[in-house]
């Protein structure tokens, strides 16, 4: 099994955090997991003069370290969930996503006070629309001023008297280990976060020659298993240029004297199709009939010191 990973990610130091976060994670699995991070330089990163939403783009944040994983120069990014965009591209899968930090948003400023108690023209920085009209919903007295850079660089401004507060998300806050800096913690039912905030999420390449066999080849042992058990081989071939798939499959009697071979093939979409139905032919062509055979036999071995 591989043990040596590269690991592409934004550089800044949440990001940076939140890799260790995955690979602390896949060493508790495998001590000799060993990663090496590659870290790069996102849109959303060079465009510091753009104030977020107004960059009409999506994927600003992870289309770069993306692209590392598609040339094969990275095996996998890391990404906070929020940052990927639901058209990920058609090489890519989110391959999984981690335990959810508190999703929550938080206020964080100077002063001390909570946000529906900040006076007239209170400046409140966020680079989010979401989080924007929620503020002046709370307190419609404050001024919302757009503000860019990393967490830790947006609350430097803040303690700095550039802004009065900040809203920001609680996970970033907790991993970064500035919880001491909250003023306030919104309920999430109150102050709704944006969608998957909290969450970490790892993309790779999706290998879809594997996920179209193995789509089929499950698909014929969950057919299979409906009605009778008996040890079955399968083995299927996809063609991404063909477009098409091939299944071999063999059952054999208890003692080996007889069996029945089969194959079919179909387009890829319909792997799991094509599993049900050589499945169906098996059982049609008389496998069912090798499953008491198997059942005696398997007593016979089990009863064995």
């Amino acid at each position: 099994m591989k043990t040596n990973y590269k690991v592409a990610t934004r550089g800044s130091k949440l990001a940076l955090i939140q890799t260790e976060i995955l690979t602390h994670n896949l060493r508790k699995l495998d001590a000799s997991v060993k990663c090496n991070i590659i870290k790069i330089k996102s849109e959303g990163d060079i465009k510091k003069d753009k104030v977020l939403f107004s960059i009409n783009e999506k994927g600003i944040f992870e289309k770069e370290v993306d692209r590392a994983v598609i040339d094969g120069s990275a095996d996998f990014a890391v990404h906070s969930i929020k940052d990927i965009p639901t058209e990920l591209d058609d090489k890519l899968v989110i391959a999984a996503i981690l335990r959810r930090e508190k999703p929550n948003d938080v206020l964080i400023g100077k002063s001390k006070i909570n946000l529906e108690q900040l006076p007239p023209n209170s400046r409140v920085g966020t680079s989010s629309l979401r989080r924007a009209v929620q503020i002046i919903r709370k307190n419609p007295k404050v001024n919302v001023i757009p503000i860019r850079g990393n967490v830790e660089t947006r609350i430097k401004k803040c303690i700095n008297g550039s802004f009065d507060a900040l809203i920001l998300a609680e996970a970033g806050i907790r991993r970064l280990d500035m919880l001491n800096l909250i003023v306030q913690r919104f309920d999430c039912l109150d102050f709704l976060p944006a969608p998957g905030q909290g969450a970490i999420g790892i993309v790779c390449r999706k290998d879809r020659a594997t996920r179209y066999a193995i789509d089929a080849e499950r698909s014929l042992i969950h057919h299979l298993n409906a009605g009778c058990r008996f040890p079955v081989g399968a083995i299927a071939l996809p063609n991404l240029r063909t477009n098409r798939i091939v299944l071999h499959v063999s059952v054999f009697s208890a003692d080996g004297s007889k069996s029945i071979n089969l194959k079919k093939s179909d387009i890829l979409a319909n792997s799991s199709l094509l599993g049900r139905d050589i499945a169906n032919d098996l059982l049609s062509s008389g496998a069912a009939d090798f499953a008491h055979e198997w059942r005696d036999a398997l007593e016979k071995w089990s009863s064995q010191k």
